[in-house]
């Protein structure tokens, strides 16, 4: 296997672990406070991380990486996952997940601003197609649909981008694994005091499926996923990789519905298969 399809490969691993986020979050903030559930899924993975970098002995990046690596723990670390369940206090996560479409253009944009390849025209109309779709299912969603949660998404989904963009740019010096972990290390002074200073004052209440929805996204959503995301991005092109996104909400979609029990309307049907027409497309143009 070549290194831009063991990309593709990775990538997905990376959108397939990624894709149970939402619905885990959506689950965990009924039982959590989104500001300690954003603390406490920043520093679990973060002691992990530590101890994996002391245990191979990784050397501290120098202090020109120091500004790409905060840039990264803003955009995956505290933006996409504050920001995200405060919109799902207000909105489903079927809905909160067909906004993830919109997040292959925009980190092909980042990528192209950091420095990373030009895609050619073709490619470019593929990604701009995809987000028409999700774009379409935001106006047209149901009227009760919060707009407050819509633009906690939008946001959320800017700052993943630019994350996205900036943690795949420096995996190409130290590896995946190690940029999620020192993103997470740099966060830890701030997130650690966070989630002591926003604890419950009883676990006594919190549900099971709260508890699960909490170790997903503290362990594969913000540590484990990331690995495999970033190689993927590094590998096989950061904006052509980062189509594969376009697949999430898909599977996002189906688990809402099976584990949620959430329904699925029609317009989210179309969106998303609509999405993966593009990814396909954009797979085939991207250089």
């Amino acid at each position: 296997m070549n290194k831009i399809s063991a990309g593709w490969v990775n990538g997905f691993i990376g959108v397939v672990i990624f894709a149970g986020s939402l619905p885990a979050t959506r689950v965990a903030v009924m039982d959590f406070d989104p500001v300690f559930l954003t603390a406490v899924r920043a520093t679990v993975p973060a002691l992990i991380g530590a101890i994996v970098l002391i245990a191979f002995k990784q050397k501290v990046p120098d202090k020109q990486y120091l500004a790409s690596v905060v840039v990264t723990a803003l955009g995956v670390v505290v933006g996409f996952p504050l920001l995200s369940a405060l919109a799902l206090q207000h909105i489903t996560s079927a809905h909160a997940i067909v906004f993830l479409g919109i997040l292959p253009l925009l980190t092909a944009i980042f990528a192209v601003w950091l420095g990373d390849k030009r895609p050619p025209m073709m490619f470019w109309l593929f990604a701009f197609a995809g987000s028409a779709f999700v774009a379409g299912f935001a106006a047209l969603s149901e009227g009760h649909s919060s707009m407050l949660g819509g633009l906690f998404m939008l946001g959320a989904v800017v700052t993943c981008a630019l994350g996205y963009a900036e943690g795949a740019k420096l995996t190409k010096e130290f590896g995946g694994w190690q940029v999620i972990s020192w993103s997470l290390i740099v966060s830890l002074p701030i997130m650690l005091p966070l989630a002591i200073f926003t604890r419950p004052e009883s676990v006594a209440n919190v549900s099971m499926t709260g508890w699960i929805g909490l170790g997903y996204v503290s362990l594969f959503s913000m540590f484990i996923g990331f690995i495999f995301w970033y190689k993927g991005l590094a590998q096989g092109g950061i904006a052509a990789v980062g189509q594969l996104q376009l697949l999430q909400p898909f599977m996002g979609l189906m688990l809402a519905s099976l584990l949620l029990h959430e329904t699925i309307s029609l317009s989210m049907i179309v969106s998303t298969l609509g999405a993966i027409v593009c990814v396909a497309g954009a797979k085939k143009y991207a250089v």
